[in-house]
């Protein structure tokens, strides 16, 4: 029997620390090869496993020892684009379909079953709230019909969820409800000013999920508000909220300040608001990133800011014989192409000579041509041929100097710059290039 107890021991402890998987299937099943799981930490994302999707079929199995909490699966790239989010407890195998029209519904987990069903039924109840106000209604019965509905599938979902990692996401989504019949602006105004009220920042369930990432960007981003205002005026909003996201902050952890301040400065600055990412940058990013060591941060930045819509191109210097231009110097047109080839490209010898020839229609545009090259043999056979542009050359290729100013990854690429040589356009191929300078022309 002494020898029997330890086997029956370790059999026990084998099959109580079961293999749980997240399965399921992708459609259109040709579009998806391969998902990657990561499980989502306060700033960070860990790697978790990875599988093949067959036929639009998978089964990834998690790790016996993996953590509970949030993973992301990814599906595509660019990995921040493509994925989407589910809640893993530990403690049950996870069945899914995704759709590339539908998106993510579950057949198995209870978790993420009731977190779709809650967010589905709480945003019906506010939306139906909100719309009593935007229809200008005033009815108070209908009023409070509706804040009672709101309260009941709010209270609903906390009690039947105690004890869950779900429960976290729904309490922390306490809508605001009106005790009483209130007016529209003082409704907006109580709206925002309890938006954070059930909002717990050093939660580390909350931490570790995209939630209090999109609860601060929809704040700060959201005009919670009737009014509409200017672009100058919005933007001044924005700082105000982001001064407030802050004071909420503060205690946290510095990397995942970074985290936060970075993802609203990927927002403001995908959606032009230069103002605010510039804001973001220097007063919170720029320290943060040094804090924390993390200089990428700081040089991707300042990548964008140089190359964005709306800056000064950066300046290029060539020999023309025994003649040296400048970019910046170049006068008497009404735009600039540049172009970044090579003569060892073969989309360029195709696309460069149709350019050419239609731009020369044009003495107004001025083409500069920046070769990146090893040598300059073949660059001056071929940038020979190409008589009415301007050509520089960067030998060292892709570790040029210019390759590296205007983050060259490959070629051709293209930037229009207006008279006073401000970046206006970076399109995606010559067929783009003609079209802008069409509408450019009108």
């Amino acid at each position: 029997m002494k020898k029997i107890l330890p086997l029956l021991f370790c059999l026990f402890g084998y099959v109580t620390q079961a293999q749980y998987t997240i399965s399921g299937s992708f459609s259109p099943a040709k579009d998806y090869t391969w998902l990657i799981a990561y499980r989502i930490n306060p700033g960070t994302q860990g790697y978790i496993a990875d599988t093949a999707i067959k036929e639009g079929k998978f089964t990834l199995n998690i790790p016996q020892n993996a953590q509970s909490g949030t993973y992301r699966l990814v599906y595509a790239v660019p990995q921040e684009e493509f994925y989407f989010d589910v809640i893993y407890n530990g403690k049950e195998s996870i069945e899914l379909t995704f759709d590339i029209e539908r998106g993510v519904s579950f057949k198995t987990s209870k978790e993420n079953k009731i977190f779709n069903a809650y967010f589905r039924e709480i945003n019906g109840a506010k939306q139906r709230f909100i719309d009593f106000y935007r229809d200008g209604k005033t009815n108070t019965i209908d009023f409070k019909k509706l804040a009672k509905e709101l309260n009941e599938v709010q209270t609903a979902y906390e009690e039947s969820t105690s004890g869950m990692l779900v429960h976290h996401f729904i309490t922390a989504n306490t809508p605001y409800i009106p005790s009483s019949y209130e007016f529209s602006e003082k409704y907006w105004q109580n709206k925002k000013d309890q938006y954070f009220k059930y909002l717990d920042f050093l939660n580390p369930v909350l931490q570790s999920s995209a939630y209090l990432t999109d609860k601060l960007t929809n704040y700060v981003f959201t005009a919670i508000s009737a009014k509409k205002e200017k672009k100058a005026d919005t933007e001044k909003v924005f700082a105000q909220n982001i001064q407030t996201v802050n004071e909420k902050l503060k205690g946290t952890d510095s990397h995942y300040q970074l985290h936060i301040y970075n993802t609203l400065w990927s927002k403001a600055a995908a959606n032009r608001f230069n103002e605010t990412s510039d804001y973001i940058f220097n007063t919170y990013l720029r320290t943060l990133s040094n804090k924390t060591g993390n200089q990428k941060v700081i040089q991707d930045i300042e990548l964008h800011n140089r190359l964005r819509i709306g800056a000064i191109a950066p300046d290029i210097v060539w020999k023309e014989g025994d003649t040296t231009k400048e970019l910046s110097l170049i006068k008497s047109a009404d735009c600039y192409v540049l172009i970044f080839w090579s003569s060892t490209c073969s989309h360029c010898l195709k696309e460069l000579p149709a350019l050419h020839k239609k731009l020369m229609e044009n003495s107004m545009i001025k083409v500069i041509a920046v070769g990146l090259e090893d040598n300059d043999t073949n660059w001056k056979k071929e940038s020979a041929k190409l008589v009415g542009f301007e050509h520089a050359i960067a030998l060292g290729k892709w570790e040029s100097d210019y390759a590296k100013l205007y983050d060259i990854h490959q070629t051709p690429t293209y930037f229009i710059l207006d008279k006073n040589k401000r970046i206006i356009a970076k399109p995606g191929s010559d067929k783009e290039v003609i079209e802008f300078l069409e509408g450019f022309k009108k």
